[in-house]
């Protein structure tokens, strides 16, 4: 532990900012993830905690357009913004609905897409896994050397993405965790809750036959 707002895992840098907002993963100068915006206090502490300055980040990775997970991606100015092509469009055009925004009480503003990801992209050390469901462009992020996966609101440690919200399919969702099983892991480091630290598959595999 660096502090409450920081847990370190390895090399990563998990920061839990409030119940709202998704985990905020800082690994080097790449953040993946930012969380609703409502936080910056508490965002800025917990990168001076790792001495990280925001204008350090040169690349945010978003797992999906939800507010939750996007809406501080403006605090980082010097940052590239990264996204599944698919979801490109609802960030670049505030679209509220679609980032569900008004479901956190916030307001979705239009952000430039510097790179628009696809399936089997490299980016940062990491493999791109489109895992749509929860929504069009929801994406899990693997190292594939270190075995860690990154599964944004995709699946989680004790169940998986609702689909219920604009943009969500049960189908597709269905077909992504399959596709996720199929893949080679042992760390799971969830969009919100706990990470799995060790034995990930085989505890996810475990819940979903549960």
């Amino acid at each position: 532990m660096v502090g409450e707002l920081v847990r370190k895992i390895g090399e990563i840098a998990m920061i839990d900012l409030s119940g709202l907002d998704s985990n905020v993963y800082l690994l080097g100068d790449t953040v993946i993830d930012t969380g609703t915006g409502f936080n910056f206090v508490r965002l800025y502490d917990a990168l001076k905690q790792l001495k990280v300055n925001l204008n350090d980040i040169k690349l945010v990775i978003n797992t999906h357009c939800h507010f939750d997970h996007t809406g501080g991606d403006g605090y980082f100015l010097k940052a590239k913004i990264a996204i599944h092509e698919n979801d490109a469009k609802a960030v670049e055009d505030g679209d509220d609905e679609l980032v569900n925004a008004g479901f956190f009480d916030g307001k979705a503003k239009p952000r430039k897409v510097d790179i628009r990801l696809k399936d089997g992209d490299e980016i940062s050390g990491l493999r791109v896994i489109h895992t749509p469901g929860h929504t069009p462009g929801s994406i899990c992020l693997l190292d594939e050397k270190k075995k860690i996966l990154f599964s944004g609101d995709t699946i989680f440690a004790d169940g998986v993405g609702r689909t219920d919200r604009p943009g969500g399919n049960e189908k597709d969702l269905e077909e992504s965790i399959n596709k996720i099983m199929e893949l080679d892991f042992d760390v799971l480091m969830p969009g919100h809750g706990e990470p799995i630290i060790k034995n990930a598959k085989k505890e996810l595999d475990a819940m979903l036959k549960g």
